[in-house]
Formats: C-alpha cells, sequence, structure tokens
C-alpha cells in the first residue's frame, strides 16, 4: 500500500471506517472499502471486496473474487413472519457481481434453513433474493427483479429488469423471461416467459446460439417444443410421446425431467391463439 492509504493493513484491506466483528473470517486479499459493516458469523472468501456501505450479517459464506457494491444487504434477517431467530445460512458463490441495493436473505426452518446462490452470478441493481431460493450458476438477475422465496433458479438463466417470481417457482436451465413479467408458474428448460401475467413464448434460441448449441440440437428442441404443446390430449400423454420420440437426446430429456419432477406451481403454458418463438 502507499503511503497515507486508508486501509489499515494490506492484506486483507480494511478501510478504517469500516467495521468488522471479531469472529468474521477473511480470506487473504479481501478489500473491504469505507463504512462496511461485516457480522460476526460471515466468511469472506479470498479476493473477496466490498465496494463501499455493503452490510453483511448472519451465517453468510460469501465465495473467493465475488464484489459488492455499495448499499446491498447481506444475509440479514429472512422475510418471513414465521421466522423466529434460529440460525439460518446464506452462501454466495465464486465470482459474482452484485451491484448497488440488491438484497439477499438467508433461508427458513420450514424451507431447509439455507438459501443457496451458485458462482459467475450476475444482480444488478435493487435485485432481491428471497429466503430460501436455489440458484444455479451464470445466472442474471437484471435490475428490480424480484425472487420470492423458495424459487429455483436454472443455470444460464436470464431474467429481464422488473420481472417477479412468485413463491415456489422453478425456472429451467437455459431460460429466458422478458423484462417486467410476473412469473407465477414454472418455466421449462430453454423456454421464454412474457408478459403479466407470464405466458410461454417459444424456446430461447437466441440464448442458445450465443452459448453454443448445435443446429441439430436447436432443430430438436424446436420439433420437440412443438409436440409437447400442440393441440389435442393432455401434456402428460405429449410428454410421453415426445420421451420415446428423443430418447437420446439430453436437452429435450432434460425439459421432460423437469415436467416429471414437478413443483408447486404450474407449468408456464403458451397463450392460446399466439405464434410461439419457435
Amino acid at each position: 500500500m502507499s503511503p497515507g492509504s486508508p486501509f489499515s493493513s494490506p492484506t486483507p484491506a480494511i478501510h478504517i471506517s469500516a467495521c468488522i466483528e471479531p469472529g468474521a473470517q477473511l480470506g487473504a486479499g479481501v478489500e473491504i472499502g469505507p463504512f462496511c459493516h461485516v457480522g460476526p458469523n460471515v466468511i469472506l472468501g479470498d479476493g473477496a471486496r466490498l465496494v463501499s456501505h455493503v452490510s453483511i450479517a448472519g451465517f453468510t459464506n460469501i465465495g473467493a473474487r465475488t464484489r459488492i457494491f455499495p448499499f446491498a444487504s447481506i444475509g440479514h434477517e429472512p422475510q418471513d413472519l414465521k421466522y423466529r431467530g434460529e440460525p439460518v445460512r446464506l452462501t454466495i458463490g465464486e465470482d459474482c457481481l452484485i451491484r448497488e441495493g440488491v438484497t439477499m436473505n438467508p433461508g427458513t426452518a420450514g424451507g431447509g434453513s439455507h438459501t443457496i446462490v451458485g458462482a459467475r452470478c450476475v444482480f444488478l441493481a435493487n435485485a432481491h433474493v428471497a429466503h430460501d431460493c436455489k440458484l444455479g450458476d451464470d445466472i442474471v438477475l437484471s435490475n428490480n427483479v424480484m425472487l420470492a422465496g423458495h424459487c429455483q433458479i436454472g443455470d444460464f438463466v436470464i431474467i429481464s429488469g422488473g420481472a417477479a417470481a412468485h413463491q415456489f417457482v422453478r425456472i429451467g436451465a437455459h431460460a429466458f423471461v422478458g423484462g417486467l413479467a410476473g412469473v407465477e408458474n414454472d418455466v421449462i428448460p430453454y423456454g421464454i416467459a412474457l408478459g403479466n401475467r407470464a405466458a410461454l413464448a417459444g424456446l430461447n434460441i437466441v440464448g442458445l446460439k450465443r452459448r453454443g448449441f448445435s443446429r441439430e440440437s436447436i432443430h430438436d428442441l424446436r420439433r420437440a417444443y412443438r409436440a409437447l404443446f400442440a393441440p389435442g390430449g393432455t401434456l402428460k400423454e405429449r410428454a410421453e410421446d415426445v420421451a420415446a420420440e428423443f430418447a437420446a437426446h439430453a436437452e429435450v430429456q432434460q425439459i421432460l425431467d423437469f415436467l416429471r419432477e414437478g413443483g408447486e406451481r404450474a407449468i408456464c403454458m403458451p397463450r392460446a391463439g399466439k405464434e410461439d418463438n419457435v
């Protein structure tokens, strides 16, 4: 550090105005900027950086190299009226980006007591991750996205600005949710959900191409999608037909597994008479 640096020591680098409570565990190369507060049960992985005015509480584990920007509130008590002060946890993976005003809550006893966020996720300003959510890797939550309690979000999901997900909603891997969508039902992997209330609007073709899915895989996903959501019969019957036809196609089987697993919410379906993006 240069002479006159505002940080108290080079490893980790802690601004003199920050409050680090006894018991907090700081990895190598951690940087904690002005007016941050780190609670006694917090773990900051190697190279984590709190820019300024960040408040981290509870049994919270922040992964290596994760950056957190001003006025984020991480790990404070879950916003659940049933919470009675029991020990609950929040785990955030490596290389995440958490921008201004983001809030993330730990779990509750009724939901496994643990909120989990994967690696390389991006949370833009004022996004909210509620208690007991389970998020995979490489997810993007844009500005003002709201995840209610117990949501499950798969890898590579993108949720656009101002969208909200109902409690217990599942959003499958590689799905895309449009801006201001109100998602009250489960969104299949690779799907697009648009509107309020959100309806299925086809496949995330742009995302699939950007992530290097082959032309053949995308073509098969299109055919499977049209068969799954064709008129006539029940979704279960159509899923059985698709399972037989695409037995060797991993991405189609991923959609079918998602349908079989089920959850607390119904499946988000296409809007009647609306042409889908397939």
